[in-house]
This record gives structure tokens, sequence and C-alpha cells, in this order.
């Protein structure tokens, strides 16, 4: 979710709660467009509010972490340090639900006087700004000037005056409304219902006009014109309930994470949309937010850094499916083999009853005791006919076990790319990236620099630890290198191994030590079928097939690729993918 007036409502909030009448003790620029203020409150603690306007990720919220500023503070954060430091907060004002937050501080200036002035957070995507302005609603200065010619709606320049742009005509939702004259205002246009709600109403995001339709139980992509009375009266009844619980500051912050354990939204209220995926309540919007940010970060980052190893990886996918593809035709091509065979050994049989300059010999196959009519050369005697299929039948012969051996190879390169495929869906940090690239190093994939023969290997990461509902420990592999260890140095011949059947994934452990394996509860085999799945290619899936043995009867043949094991006897579930009821371990 963008952040929207709601979000900015549920931060306004937080900052009265957490630093209302406190006193502005440090402020700081770590970059061009970010604010580090050190508020010391009246009960003693110290609250850091960190303030970003970037064009991209504009956000507010309270942090633990200290950002190293540069040796010499840029003019804006001077100005700030001149009228604000050791300033006492003495308002935080939101102006109905636009994405504004106004702090107000008083400081005592040169005279002696105490005046109060104000701290404008503006965070409207590209256009979002820190303006400082006085008590005149002067702008002192601000983190961004914009002047005529970059904006004719508003210039931001010292001494101009400041005021928030009203470039929409869009109406306050926590002014009194009505179902009259809500209805009447999404129906003033036809439109699809969610848009109605967004483009009529200030603060509300367009998620949030999809969730209200969601909550009423209509389809958001219906036009207003089509809503009709009992449905215009839920939607209502959401609404004016969203609006309730602005106004009372009833938030309920959290996060949204996708089947792949990455955030894809936040938000200030819940949204019940999001149902199939996983929502996590922290405490306040300032943890969503800082949760949210540097994870969706780190995971934006991740990708990024790992964009150059998945365009090699799918390249080569894709060469090996081409050369897979000629190789069965070419397969195909030698099943005509023995056909030459049998001619060469009718002709070697009947070949007496030629003539010099037959073009053909009729006779019995005695294989199927049909009549067969085999093609000859007339300038080649029937020995050197026979022969010559014979050479044919040797050619085909060499050539399908060459190319049944290629087919192993092709397919095995293919199966170990999938599965590093299916890693590189689950690298959470440099270091899973690092242990994939050296993978593919290893594997002459990739050129890489430190992996000469003399050099010790790196150790491969544990991967990932869970503790079933029952209390068992359950082990994941996030690559190839982590599999193998996992199955073959970590894992003893009692514990339980699980692998998707079909679906290239992580190898997972159900540890039972020197315990009875066949003690392990059904829920515990349950939840580690699922974690496999989960971790698989198949996550998608709503079913996914999952083989599970004891670990001593999975082996791993002499020169395999990583991650490669074979076994003979297993039992299986189908099962679908997830982690409920596990806890994560440290």
């Amino acid at each position: 979710m963008a952040f929207d007036g709601i979000t900015t409502a549920a931060v306004a909030d937080e900052i009265k709660r957490r630093a209302l009448n406190g006193r502005i003790y440090k402020i700081a620029q770590p970059e061009n467009d970010e604010i580090l203020l050190t508020i010391k409150t009246g009960e003693g603690t110290t609250e850091r509010l960190f303030i970003s306007v970037s064009a991209s990720l504009p956000f507010v919220y309270f942090t633990d972490q200290n950002k190293k500023s540069p040796d010499k503070a840029p003019n804006f954060c001077m100005v700030l340090r001149k009228h604000m430091q050791n300033g006492r907060i003495t308002s935080v004002l939101q102006p109905g639900l636009e994405r504004v937050i106004r702090i107000g501080v008083e400081h005592r200036d040169e005279m002696g006087d105490m005046k109060e002035k104000f701290l404008c957070l503006e965070l409207m995507g590209k256009y979002s700004n820190i303006i400082f302005v006085d008590e005149d609603n002067k702008v002192i200065d601000s983190i961004k000037h914009i002047s005529e010619s970059v904006s004719s709606v508003r210039a931001v320049l010292p001494g101009r005056d400041y005021f928030i742009p009203e470039t929409q005509e869009k109406k306050d939702p926590l002014k009194t409304v009505d179902a009259s004259d809500f209805m009447s205002t999404i129906k003033k246009t036809a439109m699809p219902v969610y848009k109605a709600i967004y483009s009529n109403y200030t603060g509300i995001s367009p998620v949030e006009g999809s969730d209200l339709c969601f909550r009423a139980g209509i389809d958001g992509n219906m036009s207003t014109a089509s809503v009709g009375d009992d449905e215009a009266e839920k939607l209502y009844s959401c609404f004016s309930g969203l609006v309730n619980d602005i106004n009372n500051a009833r938030f309920a912050p959290e996060i949204i994470y996708d089947k792949n354990r990455i955030p894809v939204d936040f938000a200030a209220v819940h949204l019940s949309q999001y149902e199939d995926m996983d929502a996590v309540r922290l405490d306040s919007i300032s943890q969503v937010l800082e949760r949210f940010y540097a994870e969706k970060n780190r995971s934006e980052r991740i990708r990024q850094r790992s964009a150059d190893t998945r365009k090699v990886v799918s390249t080569i996918i894709e060469r090996d499916a081409k050369k897979y593809d000629i190789q069965l035709k070419q397969l195909e091509s030698t099943k005509k083999k023995d056909k030459y065979r049998i001619y060469g050994e009718l002709i070697n049989t009947y070949g007496y009853s030629c003539a010099e300059g037959d073009k053909s010999l009729t006779c019995t196959n005695y294989y199927n005791n049909e009549e067969i009519t085999i093609p000859l050369d007339p300038d080649k005697t029937a020995l050197e006919n026979a022969q010559k299929y014979f050479d044919r039948y040797q050619k085909l012969k060499r050539t399908e076990e060459a190319v049944t051996e290629q087919l192993k190879e092709t397919k095995a390169d293919m199966d170990h790319l999938l599965s590093v495929q299916a890693s590189l869906d689950m690298i959470e940090n440099e270091a899973d990236l690092n242990e994939i690239r050296r993978e593919l190093m290893e594997a002459g994939y990739i050129r890489g620099k430190g992996l000469s023969k003399g050099k010790k290997k790196e150790e491969a990461g544990k991967g990932l630890h869970f503790i079933s509902s029952d209390g068992y420990d359950l082990y994941v592999g996030k690559n190839n290198f982590q599999n193998d260890y996992l199955t073959f140095k970590m894992a003893t011949g009692n514990d339980w191994w699980f692998h998707s059947k079909k679906f290239p994934g992580s190898h997972v452990i159900l540890k039972v030590g020197r315990g009875d394996p066949e003690a392990v509860p059904d829920r515990a085999f349950n939840e580690a079928g699922a974690l496999a799945a989960y971790f698989s290619k198949g996550r998608g899936q709503s079913k996914v097939e999952i083989d599970y043995v004891l670990k001593k009867e999975v082996k791993k043949p002499a020169g395999s690729k990583p991650g490669f094991v074979v076994y003979y006897t297993n039992y299986s579930m189908a099962i679908e993918p997830g982690i409920e009821g596990l806890t994560e371990a440290e």
C-alpha cells in the first residue's frame, strides 16, 4: 500500500503519544532527503523519529537505529538546528486525512521570546517534502526547493506562503457523512466502485477502496451505476466503520506476506482481501513501516543483485531444453535400426535368388511370417547390399548409445539447474546468493575467482530451522550445498527425510535422533511434508506429492551433482504447501 492518509493518521497518532511535550535533543540530516530527530520525552526516554521524503519511498516512523550523518551538516539541517534544537513539541496535527503531518515546536528566538514554528511533513510520493514554516505560515526553508518553473501549482521557497495544494476536489472522509451523501458522491460519475471511493475521498488509497468493497461483499470492479440499495448499505456501513476507527485511533498495523515470505503490502488497519496470505500484526505503525521497508529493500536489493545469476541459469535451462528436444528426435530416428538389421539378415538368407541388377528382393520375414519387399542397390551384389544395411544398423546403434548417454547428461544438467533456480527463489541475503554462485562456478556454468584446487571450500550454510507443533526440529536446505550438508552430515540414520516427488526443492529433515522414528506423531509428518512442499517449485499448487523415507535409505551416487540423491523405497503423501503451526527458530 502507498503511504496513504490512513497510514499518516496512524503515524501522527503515534508521534502524539510518544513525543508530544518532548524536547528535540538532536537534529541530523543523514541524506539529502532524510531528517532524524532525537527527542527526549517527559518520561525520561529517548525517541528517534526518522523522516524520509525520497520520491520513491517517503515515510515517517520511530526507530531504535541511529544513522551516521555527514561531517558537515547541510543548510536545511543547520536551519532546523537554529530554530528547533532544544525546542518543545507542542502539537501534532493532520489536516483532515491529508498525507501531511504538522508538528508544532516551541522555541526561544534570538531575542529570548518564545515562538512556535511548524515542521510540515508532506508524504505525497514524488512530491514529498519537509517544509519548515513560521507562526505566520511563511516558509522559512524546505529540504527541497520548488520553483515556479518546476510547479505551476505551488512554489516552495523561503518567504512564500505555505498551503496544501488542493489539486483535486476530494471530500474529507473524517467529516460527518450520511449514507445518501456517500452514495451520491461515489455515483456522480460512472466508474468502478473501488475507484470511485478513492477518487472522491481524501486519504483513501486504491488498496483500501478495494478492501472496503471486499468487506462489503461486492465486486470492486463493478460500475457505480450497478450498485443496488442493499449493496450500497453494506458499503456505507464498512466505510463509516473505517472512519470511526480512524477518528478513535483504533489502528491495527500489519504486514502482508506472500507465499515466498516476501512483504507485499502493509496497512494501518486490517486488510480483509488478503485472506489467502499471511498477515503479521505488530504493536505499532512504526514497527510495521521499519520492518516492511527494511525487508522490502532487502528483498528488492537481493533480487537485483541476483538478476545476472537468474538470467544465466534461465538461459542455460532454455539452451538445454532445446538440446534435449533435438536429442529426443535423434533418439527417435534410431528406432528404425532393427529394420536395417533384419534387411541384412534376410538378404543373406534369400540373396541367392537375386539376379544381377535387381532393385528389390521379395521374401518371407521369418520373424513374423509376413511377406516383405527389401529395396536393393542394383549396382551392388546381394552380399554388398546386406553389408550396407548392417553398416546402417551399426551406425544407428552407436548413435542410440551415444544419444541415450547424452540425454542422461542433459536431463541431469536441467534437473540441477532447475533446483538452482528454485534455490534462487529462496535467497534472503548475500551469503545465500554467494553459495549458489559458488555452486555454479564449481559446475563450470559461470566463471569466478578463488576456486583453485588448492583452496579450501567455504562451509555451506546450515539452512532454515523450524520447530514443529509437537516440538520436533525441522531443517530446510535453501540450496544444493545446504541440502547435501543437512542430509549427509547433520542428519542421522533414524531421522526422516522429505522431498517433493516431482518438483525441484529443498531437502527437509525431521530430527528424531536416538528416538524411535516410528513414534513420531502424524502431525509432525504432515508439517514436515507441508514444509517440503512449501520450499519447492510446486509451492503454488493446491497439493504437492512428497516422498519421505528414513535418512539411512537416501544415498548419493559417486560424482553426482550437489543436491542429487537416490532412494529405492519410500512413503508418499499429497499435501498442501504451508508453514502453519511451525515456529522459526533463531
